[in-house]
């Protein structure tokens, strides 16, 4: 009955369309939520195939299209070749202090095939605002050793603290960028003996063509001694070759060659004479050298103005470049320039009398306030000083006293004399310079040889007391003083100790004998006891012997120079001075000297 029931209700009339209206909407939603999970699948699949579609492509790319070439790169980048700088030898005084010398620095170098030029322009912006350095600059280093170099180029040496920091925090992003510890020049005295020391630079281009042992970036001596003994200061590049990974960090050692340190160079320059030069030349131009009498030594060879050599051990900026060229030329060395000498040159013409035999070591000549030539009146300081002879004529500097001198014995005689005293004859190869000019002596031939005018009387009164077309340099009026010091021998001036007493080096007599010697010596001393040099014989240092000279320049104040030897009794230093536009010798010039004098005296307590 229940049976019955049941069966009963579930067939009744009002019942009887339910069920296949259930089945018809279960059916319907079941149609919809299976027709979205198949367009997601569609497009999930369409998605996942372009994915991987694209990274099939660049498999294919770089495994088959340009594996070959990508293999290469890893693998060059892989193991370096990294060269190894050797430390410059050093640049010492005489007594072993450093002129020039080494300390350790951080350098930028790029490795430039480990991205793309046009990577590169986006590095190269970057590092430029850190490094203070144009992007120009540094793609310009890139594009001189190419792209596809092997061996890095350096951008930058100096790094400072907050460029170091920088670059370490950035590290993973600057591919191809290397930052090394390395050795860099330094001079401990800035701008002392600048023309002297020198300078250095990266090789150039064309250095590096006719130098291929030369590694990229080498150093290399652009002035001064730094310059002519380049081959004993730069030593021999090393290299190490070892495997890296992407950070630059060294994994493994394939081999090494130690680099080999430059030789030290030894010179004969004294510092504190050096110091004193320069310090009392002040921001003055012109020039001061020191010698030893005896050896020919170069204690000290000062020139003015000067620049830091510092400078260029690091990208020099234009600001620095325009502020050096506003010194009047800086890198010049008047040391060895020539000059109008002035009345240091009756020096050579009282050598030129009495070695000619015209005039004795006693003879003796009239002076007055002129002299009239071809209708030109040559002055005397003053109204004359009476019949004089050597002594007096160098004391007192009078001018007709040499104008009688030079036209009795002509200029041929002054300048045979002369030469002989190393004006116009100094060896300046045995200075170690690359650098400078000798002196220049007029006589008839070379004049008519040059202007192509005849020689007039004039000329050889011009020419007795220095002035016409006579030049010497500071460094040959050093060589005439000291002969008169040392007996009469004309000395050889040298920079490099290790030539000091060899046979290059020797002294060679001047043929003037002792009684002329001892004159003339005897003029020089008298000049700074009662003459026109008296203000070098105020008790501060020993008595020396000395001559001043004012060189007239056209349109311009007198140059002021002097020349002395030291001490009066026994002469070890002989000295020259000028100082352009200075005025009267004893004005400027000799007190240049003095100081010289006071610091070789002190040294020697």
């Amino acid at each position: 009955m229940v049976r019955q029931l049941f069966y009963s209700s579930a067939i009744s009339p009002a019942n009887t369309d339910r069920p296949a209206t259930v089945y018809r909407d279960r059916r319907r939603i079941a149609a919809k939520g299976e027709r979205h999970p198949l367009y997601r699948a569609v497009l999930f699949m369409l998605l996942a195939t372009g994915l991987m579609g694209l990274h099939v492509h660049r498999l294919v790319q770089l495994q088959l299209l340009d594996g070959a070439q990508n293999r290469l790169r890893a693998e060059e980048n892989r193991i370096r070749l990294i060269p190894m700088p050797s430390n410059r030898g050093r640049i010492l005084d005489r007594n072993g202090k450093p002129l020039a010398d080494n300390h350790q620095v951080r350098g930028v170098y790029l490795w430039p095939k480990e991205q793309t030029p046009e990577q590169w322009k986006v590095k190269a912006a970057q590092l430029g605002n850190v490094l203070d350095l144009p992007a120009e600059k540094i793609l310009e280093a890139l594009e001189r050793v190419g792209y596809r170099s092997a061996s890095p180029v350096r951008i930058a040496r100096h790094l400072t603290p907050e460029a170091f920091i920088w670059l370490a925090e950035h590290s993973q992003e600057l591919t191809g960028v290397e930052v090394r510890v390395e050795s860099s020049r330094y001079y401990p005295h800035g701008d002392l003996a600048a023309q002297v020391v020198g300078y250095i630079g990266e090789a150039t281009l064309e250095e590096l063509k006719a130098h291929p042992e030369w590694p990229m970036g080498m150093i290399v001596g652009q002035l001064g001694v730094e310059a002519s003994a380049n081959d004993q200061l730069a030593g021999k590049w090393g290299a190490r070759l070892v495997e890296v990974n992407a950070q630059n960090e060294e994994l493994r050692l394939f081999g090494e060659r130690p680099s080999e340190g430059g030789k030290p160079v030894k010179l004969t320059l004294d510092l504190n004479v050096q110091k004193a030069a320069e310090a009392a030349l002040g921001n003055r131009r012109g020039a001061a050298v020191a010698l030893n009498v005896k050896t020919g030594e170069v204690l000290a060879m000062a020139s003015s103005p000067r620049f830091d050599p510092n400078l260029f051990t690091r990208q020099i900026t234009q600001q620095q470049w325009e502020e050096l060229q506003e010194l009047e030329h800086p890198f010049l060395n008047r040391a060895l320039q020539g000059y109008p000498p002035g009345s240091t040159f009756k020096i050579a013409s009282s050598a030129a009398g009495m070695g000619s035999g015209e005039f004795s070591p006693g003879s003796v000549i009239a002076t007055s306030a002129s002299i009239t030539v071809g209708g030109i009146t040559f002055h005397e300081h003053s109204g004359g000083y009476g019949v004089i002879g050597f002594r007096d004529a160098l004391a007192f500097s009078s001018n007709t006293f040499f104008y009688r001198l030079g036209m009795a014995i002509g200029p041929e005689a002054i300048a045979k004399w002369t030469e002989r005293l190393g004006i116009g004859t100094t060896d300046l190869n045995l200075l170690g310079l690359t650098e400078g000019s000798t002196g220049f002596i007029p006589t008839p031939k070379n004049k008519e040889e040059i202007y192509g005018e005849p020689w007039y009387l004039g000329d050889t009164v011009t020419m007795s007391i220095g002035q016409g077309s006579v030049l010497t340099t500071p460094l040959e009026l050093a060589v005439m003083v000291s002969a008169m010091a040392n007996g009469g021998n004309r000395v050889k001036p040298h920079l490099l100790a290790d030539l000091t007493g060899t046979p290059q080096t020797q002294p060679e007599p001047t043929g003037l004998s002792p009684e002329i010697i001892s004159t003339i010596r005897d003029g020089l001393i008298a000049t700074v006891q009662y003459g026109t040099a008296q203000g070098m014989n105020d008790g501060t240092i020993p008595l020396t012997g000395g001559k001043t000279g004012t060189a007239e320049v056209w349109g311009q104040e007198s140059h002021s120079v002097y020349v002395g030897f030291g001490a009066a009794d026994k002469a070890e230093i002989g000295v020259a001075v000028v100082v352009e536009n200075g005025g009267y010798g004893s004005k400027a010039a000799a007190p240049v000297a003095k100081e010289m004098f006071r610091a070789y005296f002190n040294g020697k307590k």
